[in-house]
């Protein structure tokens, strides 16, 4: 079932949104070489805590899922796409590395993804990261009423594509509200016209997740989470919450 959200919830969408947008710049400014993955959760979870939010990524297990997630961001290097588990693992130079984390404030979810390397970025991962940021403002560009969720799919994907980059298969953006996860499904490839009906009051996290070598497919570790490209080349994962209103797209999870 989707749910229209009012202004008012929009109001306290975006508040959950600024939460977010912290913890991920302050995970961004911590992440250097030598620092674990799991002190990147640490620094998430002292944001959430002071804002007064939770994380709907701590103790989410969908069917899936072997165990209920352990942390308040997924934090995924190099070949992992999405869902990385933060470990012990120490950050190197030159890694890429995708954050993803969502608040819940006052019973209303944000939800978004940055790519950044860790030191001066090679070209190629400048590239894909960059490309990453262009779908993610195309489908946000696409979100206005009266086109549809295959319009913002088409947008991402066509940009991704024309890069010669591979679009993580089955994976996509979702609707957002009261809960995490929502209608409608948001692919990140499909064609115009198609989909659920954009209308004033929907609001969904627009997420292209990228993998630079071209290939569709991934392989899951054993933890049951984390998803790697089978090629094992990089990938990039950017994501914004995003409201359709009669006067265009509005961003919920900028700074």
């Amino acid at each position: 079932m989707v749910e229209f959200k009012s202004e008012a919830a929009l109001a306290a969408m975006r508040e959950s949104g600024r939460v977010v947008a912290t913890a991920l710049a302050e995970v961004e400014r911590a992440a250097g070489v030598g620092v674990s993955l799991r002190e990147l959760d640490e620094v998430a979870r002292e944001v959430l805590r002071k804002a007064g939010a939770t994380s709907p990524f701590l103790g989410y297990r969908p069917a899936f899922a072997p165990v209920p997630f352990p942390a308040v961001i997924c934090a995924s290097v190099n070949d992992a796409v999405v869902h990385g588990i933060p470990t012990g693992y120490r950050l190197r130079d030159g890694d890429l590395v995708s954050i993803d984390c969502g608040a819940i404030l006052d019973g209303w979810a944000g939800d978004a993804a940055v790519s950044f390397t860790v030191g001066p970025p090679r070209p190629e991962d400048r590239r894909l990261i960059d490309t990453a940021r262009r779908a993610l403002e195309a489908g946000i560009a696409a979100a206005v009423v009266g086109n549809r969720t295959g319009d913002i799919a088409h947008a991402i994907g066509t940009v991704s594509r024309a890069a010669g980059y591979g679009l993580l298969d089955g994976y996509g953006g979702h609707g957002i509200g009261r809960r995490m996860h929502e209608d409608p499904h948001l692919p990140n490839e499909g064609r115009p016209g198609r989909g659920f009906p954009l209308k004033p009051g929907l609001v969904l996290a627009i997420e292209p997740m990228l993998i630079a070598g071209g290939t569709d497919t991934h392989t899951t570790d054993p933890d049951g989470w984390t998803l790697r490209t089978t090629d094992g080349t990089r990938a990039a994962h950017v994501e914004h919450t995003v409201a359709i209103t009669p006067t265009g797209p509005r961003i919920l999870t900028l700074p």
